[in-house]
Formats: structure tokens, C-alpha cells, sequence
């Protein structure tokens, strides 16, 4: 996976297309071992599989993406019996590995965001350096980025855009789309990035940023529901992995890792802050200890290979035996939004 901001530049000719972020990262927090199993939570174009694959251990991967599915069917053959591959949302990992007769794992990797498949496809819509239709699901099924803009009401839309994008002249975006949907429905990307750029405006500072970035953003993860899906597979990893297992997570933007810091700090704190007013209260039993401390950035050199990177966060914890706990997604910062499967699809 990668970053999900886009600068308008083409990435450099002599750059490997689909380089995983932070591999040597990822697989020193992960430790996979010989034997062990360990779930690649976002297969993408296999490349922390790969990698683990080659430490002797098993692997079962899971993609909402059919293209992903279909693209990965070589390795499967190649790894000889040692990587199931899984069409589905993360977000049901323990459905998953119940229907393929397991019920723990030695680990969990995710690398959250879009993959460079998909933004290189302009059929696919997640991307406005191609003119394609305003699609942006993963999935490919269910309400497109085109429902979203053409149906869903201006407040509601002011939401998406300010919350998810978190741009500052959401209520500007929104006005603008719905005067124009009014005359004429949005169906391409270079449309809608066009409408959005005329309202934001390019700033001097920041000339490399398309100014239809942070609401592109918005809508892809809206449309795929990013942010409730990363809350529910924290939850499921840690239903899911025995103790000493391990959980590894990749972000690429500042509310999915708000997310898993969030969640890593309530899994490994061992009591409640207090005050000279309110003594310290007691809280469950930590499910996590960390294995990097705060959030691990990649290096200048991968950085200079790959600009892709460079919003990279790496956050890793190691499961304890206590028992899991329910999951409050909110208190975690997903936040409220309209319901996107009323949206004609």
C-alpha cells in the first residue's frame, strides 16, 4: 500500500512499481517464525506476503479487491499450500479464519490505505491524475464516489469532506459541488477535481499538492467506510491472536493512525490517570504490550527511493493474555457520519 495523497508527479521511471512501505520494518515488528501464522490483513500486490512467506512461515491474506485476488493467484501456487488467500474485508478476520478451520494466529499485518494498483487505474476512479469515472471502491460493488457527491445532502457532504478530508474550506467544497450536481451530475474524477481546485485554490507553499487532495481523501475513505474498518479489525486482531502474537500496523494519514494509537494506548495501559480531586481508578487487565514505542518513521533512504513513504508510521504491540475487550470504535475517533447505504448505487 501506499500513501493515500496524491502531488500530481509521476513517480520516477527507474522506480519499481508496488514497493511495500517500511518492509524491513514491518517484518522485524512482525518476528514471523517457521511454522507460525500469520495474517496479511491488506495483500495488495503480496509484498509483505512475500516476505513472510520467505521466514518459513504461513500466510493467509485478505483483500476486499478482486483485481488483488485475481493478481495474487500466481503466489498462491507458488507458495505451495503455505498461503490461503481471502476476498473480504479485514474487518471480518475472524469469519474468515473460522472458515478455513483456524481460530488463533501467530500475527497480524496491516497496511492501511490504497494500494498503487488501484490509483494507477484510471478505470477505478481513485485517482485524478487520470480522467476516469468517479468510482473509488475497493470492493468494487455498493455506492460509488459519484452517489456521494450527486445525492448526498450538502450538510452532510460539508461532513465527509471536513472530517475525513480534513479540509478547511469543506463548506466552500460542498456548496460548489451542489450548485453544480444541480445542472449537471458528476461522472469523471478530472470533473469533480476541477470544480474542487477552482474553490480551494493552489498555494504557493505547496504548489506539489493538488488542491483536490484532502477531498479526494474524504470520499475514497467514506466510500469504502476506511476508518470503521480499521477500528473493527483492531478489534478482531485482538480476538484473534494467542498470546505473544503479534500486531503490526502501517498508516499513511493522521486519522487512521489516530486510530491505532489510540487503541494501542488503551490495550497496553495498566491503570487510570488521577488527580489531587479523583484518585486513580482501576482498568482491565492490558491486552498489549508495545513492541515500538510510540510510532516508528521510515528512513531518509527508502524516502529518497520511494516519496511514497514519506508519511509512513509504523506502530506495533505484542498480545497478552488477557482477555479481549469490547470495541467502542467512537472513543477511538471514528466518527459519525450519514449512512452511506442509503445512496442509490
Amino acid at each position: 500500500m501506499i500513501a493515500p495523497a496524491e502531488n500530481g508527479a509521476s513517480a520516477p521511471a527507474n522506480q519499481a512499481p508496488h514497493v511495500p512501505v517500511m518492509l524491513a520494518e514491518v517484518v522485524s515488528a512482525l518476528s514471523p517464525k517457521k511454522g507460525e501464522t500469520i495474517v496479511d490483513g491488506t495483500f495488495g500486490a503480496g509484498g509483505y506476503t512475500k516476505a513472510v512467506l520467505e521466514t518459513g512461515a504461513n500466510v493467509i491474506a485478505v483483500d476486499r479487491d478482486p483485481d488483488a485476488i485475481a493478481a495474487g493467484q500466481a503466489l498462491v501456487k507458488a507458495a505451495g499450500g503455505r498461503l490461503r488467500l481471502v476476498e473480504g474485508r479485514f474487518s471480518d478476520l475472524e469469519n474468515h479464519l473460522e472458515a478455513l478451520g483456524e481460530d488463533a494466529v501467530d500475527g497480524v499485518v496491516l497496511d492501511l490505505g490504497v494500494s498503487s494498483m488501484q490509483l494507477d487505474q484510471a478505470e477505478r476512479g481513485f485517482s485524478f491524475r487520470f480522467d476516469g469515472p468517479l468510482d473509488m471502491r475497493m470492493g468494487q460493488h455498493g455506492p460509488t464516489a459519484a452517489d456521494v457527491v450527486n445525492q448526498l445532502p450538502q450538510k452532510d457532504l460539508t461532513r465527509v469532506i471536513g472530517l475525513l478530508g480534513e479540509e478547511k474550506r469543506a463548506s466552500a467544497v460542498s456548496s460548489a459541488i451542489a450548485r453544480r450536481r444541480t445542472e449537471q451530475p458528476f461522472e469523471r474524477t478530472a470533473d469533480l477535481a476541477a470544480v474542487v481546485e477552482k474553490v480551494v485554490g493552489r498555494s504557493p507553499k505547496k504548489a506539489q499538492i493538488h488542491p483536490a487532495t484532502r477531498t479526494f481523501q474524504a470520499l475514497r475513505i467514506y466510500v469504502n467506510g476506511e476508518l470503521e474498518e480499521v477500528a473493527e479489525a483492531l478489534g478482531a486482531a485482538e480476538r484473534v491472536l494467542r498470546p505473544g502474537g503479534r500486531l503490526v500496523v502501517v498508516t499513511f494519514h493522521s486519522l487512521e493512525d489516530r486510530i491505532v494509537k489510540r487503541f494501542l494506548a488503551d490495550r497496553t495501559r495498566t491503570r487510570a490517570g488521577g488527580s489531587r480531586h479523583l484518585p486513580e481508578q482501576d482498568v482491565p487487565p492490558p491486552t498489549f504490550e508495545l513492541v515500538v514505542k510510540g510510532a516508528e518513521d521510515p528512513g531518509e533512504d527508502e524516502i529518497r527511493l520511494n516519496p511514497r513513504a514519506r508519511s509512513a508510521r509504523l506502530r506495533a504491540g505484542r498480545r497478552l493474555d488477557a482477555p479481549a475487550r469490547e470495541l467502542d470504535a467512537e472513543a477511538l475517533g471514528v466518527p459519525r457520519l450519514a449512512d452511506i447505504s442509503s445512496l442509490r448505487g
